[in-house]
């Protein structure tokens, strides 16, 4: 029982986000306002940053599972979890993701800022309402809008150090946004026949793998020199190096998908995007530590 009630929170996408979180929130020390040093974050604020990060993810993932368990037990990937399986009871996730919900806005409020807790907020808003109820079934920009989600993360952590959310602390929330189309339309090229199946508009689903594949390139084309222009914006060498390496990589890979956009190759582009995001934010943290410019 305890395991499934983890299991509708989706523990992996938890960790990330929360990553997200803190490492942007050791990232701003660099560029606060009030005279500090690197790294110079209360561990209470990062506790309870990471703390209220980790119940908005896991109740917004949980109110996810609720509203989506029609369609979870048509498709053969999703047949199996907790709701379709009947090894939970719908109305008891829906009351689990409210109160988890609730509680990681409380929590925020008590203990970081108002800017912050904004952001935490704006983030379940987007991802239960905006992307889970409105856009995934009714719209192909599901994903890309629904990718602000990920993009509040960063943001409240910037904001718990900050007190604010400044253009660059914008800017570099908004990496999460562009890296999230290309890596979830790797997915859906993977699982279109189950998309279409239940009639959600993923964009392979409605143009086929080909152009969906040149989307996915162009996308990565754009997220790649966006990501070192913030060097410009005062980031260091040791994120512009890690941006440039891992962000050419991830574009390479990305144009073999459009010559072989199988599924098979798919499922492979997809997991060497997910550690893209991880490696991109703790690169932001540690170029605040070691901070040098040309």
């Amino acid at each position: 029982m305890l395991s499934d009630y983890i299991e509708v929170t989706k523990p992996r996408i938890v960790v990330v986000l929360v990553l997200t979180a803190i490492t942007s929130s050791l990232a701003a020390t660099r560029f606060d306002s009030s005279p500090s040093t690197p790294w110079d974050v209360s561990f209470y604020h990062l506790l309870f940053l990471g703390i209220s990060g980790c119940l908005a993810s896991m109740g917004s993932s949980a109110l996810n599972h609720y509203f989506d368990r029609d369609i979870d037990k048509i498709m053969s990937r999703t047949l199996n979890r907790p709701i379709p399986s009947g090894r939970l009871n719908p109305r008891n996730v829906f009351i689990y993701g409210n109160i988890l919900c609730a509680s990681s806005i409380i929590i925020s409020f008590l203990t970081l800022n108002l800017i912050a807790t904004g952001m935490i907020a704006l983030g379940i808003f987007f991802y239960v309402f905006v992307y889970t109820l409105w856009l995934k079934r009714s719209n192909v920009s599901n994903i890309v809008v629904g990718g602000f989600a990920g993009s509040a993360a960063s943001m409240a952590g910037w904001a718990t150090t900050t007190g604010s959310i400044d253009v660059l602390g914008f800017l570099i929330g908004w990496l999460v946004f562009l890296w999230t189309p290309p890596h979830f339309w790797s997915f859906a090229i993977k699982s279109r026949e189950e998309y279409a199946s239940v009639k959600v508009p993923m964009l392979p689903v409605l143009i086929g793998n080909e152009k969906t594949a040149g989307y996915i390139f162009a996308n990565t084309a754009i997220l790649l020199p966006y990501s070192l222009s913030l060097y410009f914006f005062g980031l260091g060498v040791l994120y512009f190096i890690t941006a440039a390496i891992s962000g050419t990589f991830v574009l390479v890979y990305h144009y073999k998908l459009t010559k072989f956009p199988n599924a098979n190759f798919a499922w492979k582009a997809y997991k060497i995007t997910a550690p893209y995001l991880v490696v991109i934010f703790i690169s932001l943290a540690f170029d605040s530590l070691f901070y040098y410019r040309f």
